[in-house]
């Protein structure tokens, strides 16, 4: 469903990994974070973006749980991508 979506252990990140340094990746990789991980909401007000970031506040969720919900949510992912002025997107 999002070829372009890689999990962080597809990244060549050591594993286990500091947030920091994921957030250092997607900057210069141009990729947007989507977690359920607070932290990044953190960083998103602390140093801005990039990278975007998409935070899921519904839980822990299966894998195709999600995949779901980023799909009925898809048109606003691609607004928050698209935007010059939001860098951060909550999806509840």
């Amino acid at each position: 469903m999002f070829p372009d979506c890689l999990h962080v252990s597809r990244t060549g990140l050591p594993i286990p990994i500091e947030d920091k340094q994921i957030w250092d990746w997607a900057r210069a990789n141009h990729y947007l974070i989507i977690t359920n991980d607070e932290d990044f909401y953190h960083f998103a007000a602390q140093y801005s973006f990039p990278p975007k970031v998409v935070l899921l506040r519904m839980g822990n969720q299966s894998t195709r749980a999600i995949a779901e919900v980023l799909m009925k949510h898809l048109a606003e992912i691609d607004r928050l991508n698209d935007s010059n002025e939001y860098g951060l997107l909550e999806i509840f």
